[in-house]
């Protein structure tokens, strides 16, 4: 079957693929949307078993982030990168500058910033070949890494949830945090300063014994994490985690977490419906740190500075957006992630006029 002819590519604008013999470097650059601005959407460095699954992964995420930027009401399209490569083993400073060679190639249709597997020190090379990197350090308009304002969206998602659901705070609520990477972590750190008690999963002990020890959260296996009591089951990992497998393991009446594609089909959706599970859409709740690559690459189109106040304003907004997609869930018993897909989508048709 053709690209063209894929469920994955419907709606995309291009799929890029990219190749450096020297560093070995390979891997994807997708394109859903320009139709708000310039695709933004961080750069994914994955062992991939296969090229097909490298093409969907990148696929699936700018669809995302297209969603993303558009219930946030940023200026931005969607895009995503992946890298084929063990991120532990195969990465080198040529390896980044080669491809920030290949995001220079689409001259600005695409902006990358940090996704798994890959932080600000691997994209300060690759800034080195290009200007459209965002999320570092060193010059007036820089964001800096974006995983803790990812964070702190995310952790009033859940604040906001938990007042609806269980009508208190934080103190006190269990949260089983699935994930503890670059997102996972500093939402961990939060959550146990506002008082939530954590049980967390992690495929890697190092991580997972290091939040523990700042948080004093209960350390469980990656596969026990889905059958723990708690008020709120918070996925921060890879994509997929909540399907028609996990979700009757799941005992929480809450899903809030920083995942990217966490219901693994819309069938997913309709069965929180069902079961009365109160589910944050992933592209909503976890919309904070691209809020704050948004205003780099303002700053930098300006010869401005990084505006803090303008992020807080829009995180604040977008909480507004969520409590809203919350509401609609509940008066038009609809699956929240269906509203909040049909909210991003009306936001792009509109600007393609």
């Amino acid at each position: 079957m053709s690209i063209f002819d894929s469920a994955a590519f419907q709606g995309h604008e291009g799929l890029h693929a990219f190749a450096d013999e020297a560093t070995g470097l390979r891997g994807f650059i997708a394109i859903h949307s320009t139709a708000r601005g310039p695709a933004a959407g961080g750069c994914r460095m994955w062992a991939y078993g296969a090229e097909q699954a490298a093409i969907d992964d990148a696929l699936r995420l700018a669809r995302a982030m297209s969603f993303k930027n558009a219930i946030a009401d940023l200026d931005l399209g969607g895009g995503k990168s992946v890298i084929i490569g063990d991120s532990r083993t195969a990465k080198t400073p040529a390896l980044f500058e080669a491809f920030g060679r290949a995001v220079d190639t689409l001259g600005g249709r695409y902006w990358a910033a940090e996704d798994v597997g890959v932080s600000p020190a691997d994209l300060a090379h690759a800034r080195r070949a290009t200007r459209f990197i965002a999320g570092l350090e060193g010059h007036p308009a820089a964001a800096g890494d974006p995983s803790p304002v990812t964070a702190e969206g995310v952790k009033r998602g859940i604040e906001l949830c938990v007042h609806r659901v269980l009508g208190r705070d934080l103190a006190g609520v269990t949260v089983a945090l699935q994930g503890v990477g670059h997102v996972g972590a500093y939402l961990a750190d939060k959550l146990a300063a506002a008082g939530a008690r954590l049980v967390i999963a992690d495929v890697d002990e190092a991580a997972t014994r290091a939040v523990a020890a700042r948080t004093g959260a209960r350390v469980v296996s990656v596969e026990a994490i889905f059958d723990v009591e708690a008020d709120v089951f918070a996925p921060c990992a890879l994509g997929g985690a909540i399907n028609l497998l996990t979700l009757p393991r799941i005992k929480t009446p809450i899903i809030a977490g920083a995942a990217n594609n966490q219901l693994v089909d819309p069938a997913t959706g309709a069965a929180l419906l069902e079961r009365g599970v109160t589910y944050a859409p992933d592209f909503v709740i976890n919309g904070g740190g691209i809020i704050s690559i948004a205003s780099e690459i303002r700053a930098l189109a300006a010869g401005g500075a990084y505006d803090p106040a303008w992020v807080e304003m829009k995180l604040a907004k977008l909480m507004e957006t969520l409590d809203a997609i919350l509401d609609r869930g509940l008066t038009e018993r609809r699956p929240t992630q269906e509203i909040a897909i049909e909210i991003a989508q009306a936001r792009i048709d509109a600007a393609r006029g």
